[in-house]
């Protein structure tokens, strides 16, 4: 039980986690900016353009049993779902575009080395090192060594 306990520390400790609680609560807040939204300015506009309320409803009788079918409340859930799915996008876009730019500067390519002797930057591939005139070793040699 211990371990379990440890390990969830572990799991609860890593940014991650955190970051998805983060997300979570920003996105019901968004949630809400949006509904408001639709609730609020596209329902009116499309009410007005349309000439009928989007809140429209109607019912189906069968016998003695009426049951309301309120088209324009899924109509209003499909525009809050289209907006967020959206927004989430450009938002995941825009991070994998920064995240592969911070890549490319990481994996800028080596030209350079250091001289085991005088420890100054000489190229790749040089065999002689043009500060301090030692023979350098091979690469398979230096490994070896260290």
């Amino acid at each position: 039980m211990k371990k379990f306990i440890a390990e969830f520390k572990e799991f609860i400790s890593k940014g991650s986690v955190l970051d998805l609680a983060v997300g979570v609560i920003i996105g019901g807040a968004f949630s809400a900016i949006v509904n408001a939204l639709i609730d609020n300015i596209i329902n009116p506009l499309i009410a007005c353009i349309g000439g009928t309320d989007i809140g429209f409803a109607f019912e189906i009788i069968k016998g003695n049993e009426a049951t309301k079918v309120n088209l324009g409340a899924f109509i209003s859930a499909i525009l809050n779902f289209l907006i967020i799915a959206f927004v989430i996008f450009l938002i995941v876009k825009s991070a994998n575009k920064a995240k592969s730019l911070v890549k490319k500067e990481e994996e800028e390519e080596v030209t350079t080395k250091e001289c085991p002797f005088c420890k100054s930057e000489i190229p790749l591939e040089a065999t002689k090192c043009p500060h301090c005139t030692s023979d350098l070793p091979e690469e398979e040699e230096a490994a070896e060594e260290e």
